[in-house]
C-alpha cells in the first residue's frame, strides 16, 4: 500500500518542501530508504523501527520502500523520523492516508517513541504556509516557535501515540477546520498536562520584550565618561549604519562603548524580526522563546574563531557570526588578534551585505547586513603614539600594522581614536547623555533616510551605491574643490572617497542641512585621518 507525508528540510535558513513516500508490497522482507540521504537520515531507519516497536507496532514482514523526494536534494537532519513513521503507519492502514496528505509533519523520534525538537521549525512552517498547508504537527519543544506564524494550525506532540490519537480524531470529525476549532479550545489543558513544570504559558503575549540584545541599564551611554569624540562617532555610525573602528590604549573604554551601541539602535521591523528569527531558528538558538527576536542582535566572537565560525559553513552548512549579527552589530574586540585570513573573509560580506557559501551539496546564501564595530590597541604594548609609554621597535610597529590590510580598512567608514579617561571624568559617573535621548535622534535620522530612499533597494546612507552618489551626495563647487585638494593630500582611494561622501551625507542630515557643506566633509575626513596617522603608507 502506498502513502505520502509532507515535511520540509532546511536549505541554509530557508526550508524546502520534501515528500516522504512509502510503499509496502509483497517480496523479500527489507526496509529500504532512498532519496540522496545523509548519514543521520539513513540512521532514521533504526530509530523509526525501534520507536514503532516500543509503541506496539511491528513492521510487516514485507518489502518496505521509503523515498524522500525530490531525489536531487541532499537530505540531512533528524526531522524526518516522525513523517517516516507516520507514512509507514498509513501504508499499514493504521492511520488515514488522506488525512495526513493535508498537513506537514516534522520531528525526531527517540527509541521509546518520544518526539524531540528540531532546528529550523520557523522556516519550515513558513514554507508550509506558502505551499498552501495550514496544519502542522511539530514537536512540543518547538510549539511556541511554530505558533509565531499567523493563520497556521499547530499541533504540538511529545510522543508517537499522541500523533496517532490526533489523526484518529481528525478522521472521526472529518473536517480539519472543525477539528482545529475543538483543538484550540482544549490545547491549554493538553500543553499543561504534558508540561507539569509549566514550561509553556499559552496566555502569555508572544510578542513581549525578550531582551535579545544588550539593552541593559549597565550598558547606557549615560555611564560613559569623557570620550566626547568617540560618543559623537558612535551616533554618526548608527545614524547612517556605518562601520566603525576604535583605536586606543588599554582601559580607554572601547569595549564598554561597543556594548552600549545596542541601546541606541532603533526597533526592528516585523520583516526584520522574522528574518533574524529564521537565522537563529536554523542554528538551534531559538527554542523555548515566546516571541520573535525583538532587539537587534549584538555578537562578539572571540578572536580565536575559525573562518567557518565567522562566515558560516561546515559539513552541515549553517550561518556564522556575521549572519547571527544580521540587522545588528558584529563587535570584533582586539581586532589585530584575529587571524588575518579570517578577517579578509569579511571584505565581500561588508560590501554585498550577504555571504554565498558554495559546497558540493549546493549554494547557500546567508544575509550579512550588519554594522561592524571593531576595537584594537595602536601597537603591541598599546600606547603608541605616546612615546613616553610606548617602547615598541619600528619593526614591531610595522609587523603590527601589517596585521590589517588596507582593503579591509577601506571598508570601515569611521576610524576613531579613544583617549585615556582622566580622573576628573571618572568622578562624573552616570552624568553623560543617556542612550534614550541619543536613540531618539537616531530614529529621526533613520526616518529621514527612509523617506529619501523610498522606492530604492537600499535604506541607509552607508548603502548608497556608487552610481547614485551624484544624486544623493552632490557637492557644490566649493565642496568639490575642497575634496579635490584632500583627495591628493590624504592619498585617498576611490573607495575611501565614496565612504567619506556617505559619512558626510549622514553628518549633514544630523545638522539638518539639505546639502553637504565643507564642515561636514571636514568631520567625515577626520574619521579617515586617524588610520593614516597610525598606518601611514606602510600598508
Amino acid at each position: 500500500m502506498y502513502s505520502c507525508v509532507k515535511t520540509a528540510i532546511l536549505n541554509g535558513i530557508e526550508a524546502i518542501g520534501v515528500t516522504v513516500e512509502t510503499d509496502i508490497s509483497e517480496g523479500m522482507p527489507v526496509f529500504d530508504m532512498v532519496g540522496y540521504l545523509s548519514a543521520e537520515v539513513k540512521e532514521s531507519r533504526e530509530r523509526v523501527r525501534t520507536a514503532l516497536k516500543s509503541k506496539g507496532y511491528s513492521l510487516p514482514v514485507k518489502r518496505i520502500t521509503v523515498n524522500l523526494a525530490p531525489a536531487n536534494v541532499r537530505k540531512s537532519g533528524t526531522g524526518f523520523d516522525l513523517p517516516i513513521a507516520v507514512s509507514i503507519l498509513a501504508s499499514m492502514g493504521i492511520v488515514n492516508s488522506e488525512i495526513i496528505s493535508e498537513m506537514m509533519i516534522v520531528g525526531e523520534l527517540s527509541l521509546n517513541g518520544d518526539v524531540n525538537g528540531v532546528n529550523g521549525i520557523l522556516s519550515m512552517v513558513i514554507s508550509a504556509k506558502e505551499s498552501g498547508i495550514n496544519i502542522c504537527i511539530v514537536p512540543e519543544a518547538n510549539y511556541y516557535e511554530a505558533k509565531l506564524i499567523p493563520d497556521m494550525n499547530i499541533l504540538p506532540v511529545n510522543e508517537l501515540n499522541q500523533v496517532i490519537s490526533f489523526l484518529e480524531n481528525l478522521e472521526e470529525i472529518g473536517n480539519a477546520n472543525e477539528f482545529m476549532k475543538n483543538y484550540d479550545g482544549c490545547k491549554d489543558n493538553l500543553i499543561k498536562d504534558n508540561n507539569v513544570d509549566g514550561q509553556y504559558d499559552l496566555n502569555k503575549d508572544v510578542n513581549e520584550d525578550n531582551h535579545d540584545g544588550l539593552r541593559d541599564e549597565a550598558y547606557d551611554f549615560a555611564n560613559i565618561n569623557g570620550q566626547k569624540i568617540l560618543r559623537r562617532a558612535c551616533e554618526v555610525a548608527i545614524s547612517g549604519m556605518h562601520n566603525m573602528l576604535m583605536v586606543g590604549p588599554p582601559g580607554a573604554g572601547k569595549s564598554m562603548i561597543a556594548k552600549c551601541i545596542p541601546s541606541i539602535l532603533p526597533d526592528l521591523t516585523v520583516e526584520e524580526q522574522i528574518q533574524i528569527s529564521k537565522i537563529y531558528s536554523a542554528c538551534g538558538m531559538f527554542q523555548e522563546r515566546q516571541g520573535l527576536m525583538s532587539h537587534r542582535p549584538f555578537r562578539s566572537p572571540h578572536h580565536t574563531i575559525s573562518p567557518y565560525g565567522l562566515v558560516g559553513g561546515g559539513n552541515v552548512v549553517k550561518p556564522g557570526e556575521i549572519s547571527l549579527a544580521n540587522k545588528g552589530v558584529l563587535f570584533l574586540d582586539e581586532l589585530t588578534e584575529f587571524n588575518k585570513a579570517t578577517l579578509e573573509i569579511l571584505r565581500q560580506p561588508l560590501e554585498d551585505k550577504e555571504v554565498c557559501i558554495s559546497r558540493v551539496s549546493g549554494n547557500y546564501i546567508f544575509p550579512a547586513d550588519f554594522i561592524l564595530v571593531a576595537a584594537m590597541n595602536p601597537c603591541n604594548c598599546g600606547y603608541y603614539p605616546d612615546l613616553t609609554k610606548c617602547h615598541c621597535s619600528e619593526r614591531s610597529l610595522k609587523n603590527y600594522r601589517n596585521k590589517l590590510s588596507q582593503p579591509l580598512l577601506d571598508r570601515i567608514d569611521l576610524c576613531v581614536q579613544a583617549q585615556t579617561v582622566g580622573f576628573a571624568d571618572l568622578k562624573r559617573l552616570g552624568t553623560g547623555e543617556p542612550s534614550k535621548e541619543i536613540r531618539t535622534r537616531v530614529e529621526r535620522m533613520h526616518e529621514i533616510q527612509r523617506r529619501r530612499y523610498e522606492g530604492c533597494d537600499f535604506r541607509f546612507n552607508s548603502q548608497i551605491p556608487v552610481s547614485m552618489l551624484e544624486k544623493f551626495c552632490c557637492l557644490n563647487e566649493i565642496e568639490e574643490k575642497f575634496m579635490e585638494q584632500m583627495y591628493s593630500k590624504m592619498n585617498l582611494t576611490a573607495r575611501t572617497f565614496h565612504r567619506v561622501l556617505r559619512v558626510a551625507r549622514t553628518i549633514a542630515d544630523m545638522s539638518g542641512e539639505r546639502d553637504i557643506k565643507v564642515i561636514h566633509l571636514q568631520e567625515a575626513l577626520c574619521y579617515r585621518a586617524m588610520d593614516k596617522n597610525f598606518w601611514g603608507g606602510d600598508t
